[in-house]
């Protein structure tokens, strides 16, 4: 036994269907297509969700609310939560670690629910006013990067690859 011996098992592999080659094939007159009508042609195509003139489904249900196409996003940790977090330095890999967010790569915001025991070095794309009075009452620090620029950088990034 060899390679160009090798066949398939018994019923592993059906015979493909012959359309279009006769009336003793079983499938010749209207080879399978009916009897007139728009998908009886050739060429015919028909766009996605279209009901033959009725009125679609995703046009029959009604729709609510409104969707911000403008959103950003953001990862809220609280004040409160950061007693998990190891170290002085408060940024996405610090608080990705502590398991306080989901991901690095998305924007953070620091919210006042909570205290501030020692002086924090924060890395954060937003602080909220609150969280920002208690941060400097307790002599911490903070750089806040852009929300528009870091939207920007992620895009061109994205676009060179």
């Amino acid at each position: 036994m060899n390679l160009s011996n090798l066949k398939y098992a018994k019923g592993a592999r059906k015979n493909m269907k012959r359309i279009g080659r006769g009336e003793g094939s079983g499938h010749g007159g209207t080879s399978t297509q009916g009897n007139k009508g728009q998908n009886s042609r050739s060429g015919t195509h028909r766009q996605g969700g279209f009901e033959g003139g009725q009125m679609p489904l995703q046009r029959r249900v009604p729709k609510y609310g409104f969707v911000n196409i403008f959103r950003k996003p953001f990862q809220v940790v609280n004040l409160s939560a950061l007693d998990k977090v190891e170290g002085t330095k408060i940024d996405s890999a610090s608080l990705y670690a502590a398991g306080l967010i989901k991901s690095i790569s998305g924007l953070i915001k620091i919210l006042g629910n909570g205290d501030v025991k020692k002086g924090l070095s924060f890395e954060v794309h937003a602080i909220s006013e609150t969280a920002k009075a208690k941060i400097e009452k307790a002599g911490g620090q903070m750089k806040v990067f852009g929300v528009r620029k870091t939207l920007l950088v992620k895009k061109k990034k994205s676009a060179k690859k």
